[in-house]
């Protein structure tokens, strides 16, 4: 449906989606094959709780989430796959990660898929901040080295809003 109507991106694994409709990694593995055998472009959300960022497991949540929802894809297909960093505890809250805590997760993303993959297929991954990114925190975050851009939520809702933040980069 998505393809017919011209849209090229579907988001797959999107808080909301694993914590009330029961997404796993597996199903949403599955997914991301569909997507990706529909000419889609997956845009794979991952990202730890609150509860998993104060137990200090942040890196293996994120790790984990990627190696069984996407690990199973060939190199070609991997290089049409979006990631976006929501961190659980971001979205809606008012909170959003610091810039510093931002950068340290994508750049442990970007690792973690140079391990798998290689360097230039990690370098050529576009890899999106999606925690509560709104016009007054977009340019500290789109500033950092790892962060290619933001999948905004509530902020694109408010045209002034979100025309703050596209030209904040």
């Amino acid at each position: 449906m998505l393809q017919s109507a011209g849209i090229p991106y579907v988001i797959i694994g999107h808080s909301e989606r694993r914590t009330y409709y029961g997404d796993t990694d597996a199903i949403l593995a599955k997914k991301a094959v569909q997507a990706l055998s529909n000419g889609l472009k997956p845009i794979f959300c991952i990202g730890e709780t609150l509860s998993e960022r104060d137990g200090g497991i942040t890196f293996d949540v994120v790790k984990t989430q990627i190696e069984n929802g996407l690990f199973h894809l060939s190199a070609d297909d991997f290089s049409k796959v979006v990631i976006a960093y929501e961190p659980v505890w971001a979205i809606g809250t008012g909170r959003t990660a610091t810039d510093e805590q931002a950068q340290e997760v994508h750049a442990f993303i970007r690792q973690t898929i140079a391990e798998k993959y290689g360097e230039e297929l990690a370098n050529d991954t576009t890899i999106l901040y999606g925690g509560s990114c709104n016009e007054n925190n977009a340019r500290g975050l789109f500033a950092c080295a790892d962060i290619d851009g933001g999948l905004i939520g509530g902020a694109s809702l408010v045209a002034g809003k979100f025309i703050k933040i596209v030209t904040s980069f």
